[in-house]
């Protein structure tokens, strides 16, 4: 920290506010309202532009909530967005899971808005809550922060501006490059299943398929023992670990009666979401509950991995889909997933062919899933560092 800059409580430098919410059962607090009123979901990391939600004002004065002005500097106190810090660039009320940051003399308001983005993750770590954290406004105006003189707030805005807008730009470039590689391997994967060959074989997926059903049952769960896998876990084209849930190991024998599930078979989501696919990836002892199937192919005519592609290839999905019902939440009836038409090459080497070209590229694909992936997160990193080293003085010292 620079030895010339004065330290202060947030709260004894700036005026702060929280903003509150009109009684939900007054629907004429709300209905074609025109006064802003954000949600703390809203608050994102940047500008604020504009709100989704409206209230009237019969709502406003009979509420807490207040209108902060243009360049208030937003804070999100509580749930899945706390500490998330936004720049409100018109004027607008906020619900109370929001604290205002009123700029001033002393501090301008793109210097508090970095500040407080900086102090983020220290913000998180002294919520209470756990898993949906809550951040006083008290912890808010305890907070200290540096007040250099406005002219070096401005050039050290200035300098975070520039270095923000650069690591932003590289940060698209490696998205779009990341989404590149998942579209070329989406490609690839939807032209092998587009158009079957006349060596393929065509019929119902229930033919060379034995379907175990373990839907509409839901196990005692505990906090260790055997893993239980659900559709939470059964992603598109993998099977994911989070969240970890168990069972008591002795219902094994009791509980997996509609068959047992070998490594290598085919686990599918029937709703929520509907189609999902994924490998099962282990020999150990799982149970299985919730929206879940699995298929197992019949080794003579069917390699597992060949359908799983099959599976997760456009032209069979969409077959899949079509057939779904349900207005909110999209699933599908077993007797119908059984009807569905695929097709296949009547040889398993050409299957296995098939397999290894996928399996290759997908390798592939997943190393250049790693590279991006470790440069936004090398990015998000230095966007970090050049905080840190804006409010210790590090980017102004040699600057005058």
């Amino acid at each position: 920290m620079m030895s010339n800059w004065d330290i202060k409580k947030v709260g004894d430098v700036c005026n702060t506010g929280a903003g509150g919410t009109p009684l939900k059962a007054h629907k004429d607090y709300y209905e074609n309202g025109d006064i802003p009123w954000l949600l703390s979901g809203e608050v994102a990391q940047g500008a604020i532009y504009n709100s989704r939600h409206f209230i009237t004002q019969k709502g406003f004065e009979n509420s807490s909530a207040r209108l902060f002005p243009e360049n208030t500097v937003l804070v999100a106190m509580y749930g899945a967005t706390a500490g998330q810090v936004g720049l409100l660039k018109f004027k607008s009320t906020t619900n109370q899971a929001i604290c205002g940051i009123f700029p001033n003399e002393r501090l301008i308001p793109n210097f508090i808005y970095y500040f407080f983005i900086n102090k983020k993750d220290e913000l998180v770590k002294q919520a209470v809550g756990g898993a949906q954290p809550n951040i006083s406004q008290i912890k808010i105006k305890n907070t200290l922060i540096p007040l250099p003189p406005i002219p070096e707030q401005k050039h050290i805005v200035k300098i975070l501006d520039e270095a923000f807008a650069a690591i932003d730009k590289a940060k698209a470039n490696a998205e779009k490059n990341l989404q590149n590689s998942r579209e070329l391997f989406d490609s690839y994967l939807n032209k092998v299943f587009a158009n079957p060959e006349e060596d393929w074989i065509e019929c119902f997926l229930n033919d060379y398929v034995k379907f175990i059903d373990y839907r509409g049952r839901t196990p005692e769960k505990t906090t260790q023992g055997m893993r239980l896998i659900t559709a939470k876990n059964i992603k598109n084209g993998y099977l994911q670990k989070e969240p970890e849930e168990f069972v008591n190991p002795n219902i094994y024998d009791s509980w997996m009666t509609r068959g047992i599930p070998n490594k290598g078979d085919i686990l599918f989501t029937t709703e929520a979401p509907l189609a999902n696919v994924a490998q099962l990836d282990t020999d150990e002892k799982v149970v299985f509950a919730q929206r879940t199937i699995i298929f197992q192919p019949d080794p003579k005519f069917f390699n597992q991995s060949f359908l799983k592609y099959l599976l997760l290839s456009k032209p069979i999905k969409t077959r899949i889909i079509e057939k779904g019902t349900g207005a909110t939440v999209k699933g599908i009836k077993a007797k119908l997933l059984k009807q569905i038409p695929i097709y296949f090459p009547q040889s398993l080497a050409k299957q296995e062919r098939i397999v290894d070209k996928l399996n290759n590229l997908s390798d592939e694909i997943k190393k250049l899933e790693t590279i991006y992936q470790q440069k936004l997160a090398d990015l998000d990193e230095l966007k970090k560092s050049i905080l840190q080293k804006a409010f210790d003085g590090e980017l102004t010292r040699n600057n005058g």
